[in-house]
């Protein structure tokens, strides 16, 4: 009965969630989907010297103490039944609700930890002008509570790389919610994007008045 409450309760909150990001760095601002997407600025985008190396991950997480990695910070502070923490951060149990394809998962190996603009998106759009350091905090952001997303493993490897001209959630449902971490992640690391995603973004937006994004951006 408490699982089946909790499993509603989760449900039921995707359609009110809005994009909220914390850091100490900037006052947060508070947007309309469609206004933040006129913030992005529209660049030609390329991939050339990417490297998923260059990222450094997953690190020792907010917690070095914890013997958590960031991927099992991120289970554990998504998850909706918490999963026990054994010896070295092994987790065991609990349950999670992957948003993407609207599916319950009962197992941590189960679910990948999606970077909401993903690294070689993030590298197209900015981050290859970066420090190494400034690529380890973007890999590893926790700071934002959409950054970083637990997802079926089957739903993250179908996105990919690509951006939400090219992929969007199978749930047809949560496609405001994902173009506002979309576009926050994006404005809270100053990356740009191209004339497609553009085009992209504001079809959503357009479709999506209530929508809002909160987002702080890092220094």
């Amino acid at each position: 009965m408490v699982i089946s409450l909790l499993r509603g309760l989760a449900a039921a909150s995707l359609a009110v969630l809005s994009v909220a990001v914390s850091t100490p760095a900037h006052a947060a601002e508070t947007l309309s989907l469609a206004e933040a997407v006129t913030r992005l600025p529209v660049a030609t985008e390329s991939r050339e010297g990417y490297d998923r190396d260059a990222f450094r991950h997953w690190n020792t997480g907010d917690d070095p103490a914890d013997g958590c990695s960031t991927r099992n910070e991120v289970l554990i502070d998504e998850a909706v039944e918490p999963p026990a923490v054994g010896p070295r951060c092994r987790l065991s149990g609990g349950s999670w609700w992957s948003y993407y394809d609207q599916v319950w998962v009962t197992s941590a190996s189960g679910l990948d930890i999606d970077h909401m603009v993903s690294l070689a998106e993030s590298w197209d759009s900015g981050a290859s002008a970066w420090t190494a350091q400034r690529r380890e905090a973007y890999a590893n952001d926790q700071g934002a509570a959409t950054s970083l997303v637990a997802v079926t493993a089957r739903s993250n490897r179908s996105k990919a790389d690509q951006d939400p001209a090219q992929w969007m959630p199978s749930a047809f449902e949560v496609h405001c919610r994902y173009v506002a971490e979309w576009v926050g992640t994006k404005l809270r690391w100053n990356l740009t994007v191209d004339e497609a995603e553009m085009a992209a973004l504001q079809a959503v937006a357009g479709a999506c008045p209530e929508q809002n994004v909160i987002f702080e951006p890092v220094a």
